[in-house]
Parts: C-alpha cells; sequence; structure tokens
C-alpha cells in the first residue's frame, strides 16, 4: 500500500497566501504610505504614484545625475569628466526631493521601518535600467553601504542593509553584510571633494569572517552595493575601491532609492 507524500511547501504556501493577506487587510487595511488613503495594492495611491519624483532618462552614463534636453546618445557629466569612480555606473529610482525626501527621512530618522517594503519595490525600477536588465542578476550580490557601530547602535538598524533584504526577497538576489564601516567619519556636508575622499580614506574594509560563519566569497563577483541615497558618490566610490582591489570583485553597481 502506497501513501501520498508530505504535501509541496511551496504549493501550500501559494494556496494559503490569499487566505493570509485577506485576514490582514481585514484587520489592518491597506493604506496609501504617503496620504494614508486605503489601497486596493502596492503601497501608493494613484495621485501619490503618479507625483512621485521619479529619476528618468538621459543622465550621466557614470554618476546618474539627470539632464533636461533631448540627449540621444550616452554622456559623461561635467562632474564624473576627469574624476576617478570606482564603481562601474550609478542608477537610482527617485529624486530626493517632496515625497521622497519625506518618506527617506521617516524611514532612517523616525524608524518607520515598514517603509522600507515601498522603497525597496520603487527599486525594482533601477533593475530595469537597461546596462541590468541585460544581466542575469541572481548572480549578482547585494551588499549594503555599512554603518559605523556605534551609528548603528545609536539608529538600531541599518537602513542599506534593511532595503536589501527586502530587494533579496522580492527579487531572489543574495545579500551580504560583505564590508565592515572601520571608524567614524565626520559629516560629508560642507566639505570639498578632495576633503571628502579623504575623510573616508581608510574608513571601509573587507568583513572578516567569523568562526561560525562562511565568508563572503567577493571574487569575480558583481556586485550592487546599495544605499538609501545617492549624492557626489564618494562614499560608494570608497566602498567599490574596497570591494574590487580587496575583496576582489570583478564590477560593482551602485542603485540607490534616491539621488540627491
Amino acid at each position: 500500500m502506497s501513501f501520498p507524500g508530505p504535501p509541496d511547501p511551496s504549493r501550500v504556501q501559494r494556496l494559503m497566501q490569499p487566505v493570509w493577506r485577506a485576514w490582514v487587510d481585514l484587520v489592518y487595511p491597506r493604506l496609501c504610505c504617503v496620504c494614508k488613503v486605503p489601497v486596493e495594492e502596492g503601497w501608493f495611491c494613484g495621485g501619490c504614484a503618479d507625483a512621485l519624483p521619479l529619476v528618468e532618462a538621459p543622465y550621466c552614463n557614470v554618476c546618474g545625475e539627470v539632464y533636461e534636453g533631448a540627449i540621444t546618445q550616452e554622456f559623461r557629466c561635467g562632474n564624473c569628466s576627469g574624476r576617478r569612480l570606482e564603481f562601474e555606473f550609478a542608477v537610482a529610482a527617485c529624486h530626493a526631493e517632496g515625497v521622497m525626501r519625506e518618506l527617506i527621512h521617516q524611514f532612517k530618522y523616525e524608524r518607520r521601518l515598514h517603509l522600507r517594503g515601498a522603497l525597496a519595490t520603487l527599486m525594482l525600477r533601477v533593475l530595469e535600467e537597461p546596462r541590468l536588465a541585460q544581466e542575469n542578476l541572481a548572480d549578482w550580490l547585494l551588499v549594503p553601504v555599512p554603518l559605523h557601530r556605534s551609528r548603528e547602535v545609536e539608529r538600531e538598524f541599518n537602513q542599506s542593509w534593511e532595503l536589501c533584504t527586502r530587494l533579496s526577497r522580492l527579487t531572489g538576489i543574495p545579500a551580504a553584510k560583505a564590508l565592515l564601516r572601520t571608524r567614524e567619519t565626520d559629516q560629508q556636508a560642507g566639505l570639498s571633494r578632495e576633503e571628502r575622499l579623504k575623510n573616508l580614506r581608510g574608513a571601509f574594509t573587507v568583513r572578516p569572517a567569523r568562526r561560525w560563519q562562511r565568508p563572503t566569497e567577493l571574487k569575480g563577483r558583481r556586485v550592487l552595493l546599495v544605499d538609501d541615497v545617492f549624492t557626489t558618490g564618494a562614499t560608494t566610490s570608497e566602498c567599490a575601491r574596497v570591494l574590487r582591489r580587496v575583496g576582489g570583485a570583478e564590477k560593482v553597481v551602485v542603485i540607490t532609492t534616491t539621488r540627491g
């Protein structure tokens, strides 16, 4: 006599997901994360979604700075000309203005961690950038820009890692804390380009292996370096330098929720 095998966990999960979703919606109705009106799905109502300051082409082929006008070919902006950046290129989902500036502030400084879902979902459009869309991103690695331990203890979380884990859940791309911030640095605001680079030099290293944890293999890997906001690129460039020159990563692309 034969007995049926155990149910397929993935199939059970698929069958139960609508029931679970309906129960959650009954107890906690979905609300737009901006204006709080009820929504049937997603994170934004139609009006707020239309108001998002999305980053659209044309933009700099390196740092992603947006330019208005009819530019039909790839170009490098004046800020990137003559400047050595250690990452291949950087792309952002939205401009850091208006509602997006407020959402980022609430997420980082008011500990509204539920917003990581909305912000990570917006980052999915970054992965549709033509240079990334042609890649098999399942072979890449999501790596967050690290915070110094004292800053992370004060904030109680690293916003970049929160975005990494949620983006990994949405896409299946693996995520790892491959970098370590070895010292606290002065605030970058108000510093010149040279001062920013000097301020960050030696502030990052590859995270060492632990006894109970296998080291993250970086050699030959392609890395998506994740942060919430891209400003001058000094921090992400230094992180990319460590990933490539110390860790042996083949390529580093910076992806962020917003661009300042």
